[in-house]
């Protein structure tokens, strides 16, 4: 996938934070865009401003769905082949974090993690899948360092981030026979609003959302025949303790 220009994506969660800076990357790269969000107007928002920032008019919309439910991630795979004709990429990058200890995490916070991080992963590539085989695609988790290194007060996140890390992970042996690429993107401190941070100058340490999106871009040209199945990135120089 070499060449960009005129592919199709589709980003969940991509009204903010990282799924917006890949959207905007891809927009910068001849790409045309669908992403997603619960709340349509912030999906119609989203998608005029990104049109706005990249000059894309007409190449990126936003559309309403919810990837804890399959049937809600069918039609946006469905308005994304009405729309643009075909589809080329899904990034599975709609999440929430819940933190605190297991004494203190409630049932709700744990299911709409596990809901919402795992199982909307799970929706995102069985909708689209047959599309992706289709097109030989790239399917492309977000996961985290989080996905592989637990720690306290993060249960449910650790639970459902090393779920989406091996679920990507055999995703990528059950697809790669039919020209499907599948890799997951874990990363470590990015300056976005997830779980309250307001990103600001003084977190200029943190992998900034255009940095995921430079990532993204460098799979999808990557040779053909070369798969970085799994790609941890981190700050390179976060403050001392």
């Amino acid at each position: 996938m070499q060449d960009l220009k005129g592919k199709v994506a589709l980003i969940t969660g991509g009204t903010k934070g990282i799924g917006f800076g890949v959207a905007e990357a891809l927009l910068n790269q001849g790409l045309k865009v669908v992403i997603t969000s619960r709340d349509k107007d912030a999906a119609n928002e989203a998608a005029e401003t990104l049109a706005s920032k990249t000059n894309a008019s007409g190449s990126i919309i936003g559309v309403k769905a919810d990837v804890r439910q399959l049937e809600s991630q069918e039609e946006a795979v469905k308005q994304t082949l009405s729309t643009f004709g075909q589809l080329d990429i899904v990034i599975a990058n709609a999440g929430l974090g819940h933190f605190g200890s297991i004494e203190d995490l409630t049932v709700e916070q744990w299911n709409a993690m596990i809901d919402t991080n795992l199982t909307g992963a799970f929706n995102s590539i069985k909708a689209s899948v047959a599309a992706l085989k289709e097109s030989k695609g790239y399917y492309i988790t977000i996961s985290s360092l989080a996905g592989a290194n637990f720690f306290a007060g993060g249960s449910a996140y650790n639970a459902s981030k090393f779920g989406v890390t091996g679920f990507t992970q055999a995703v990528m042996l059950d697809l790669r026979q039919y020209g499907v690429k599948v890799s997951t993107i874990m990363p470590g401190s990015v300056s976005t609003h997830f779980n309250g941070n307001t990103p600001s100058d003084e977190q200029a340490w943190k992998i900034q959302i255009e940095d995921i999106g430079e990532l993204v871009i460098d799979l999808l040209q990557m040779n053909p025949r070369t798969l970085p199945s799994k790609i941890e990135v981190r700050p390179t120089t976060p403050p001392s303790k």
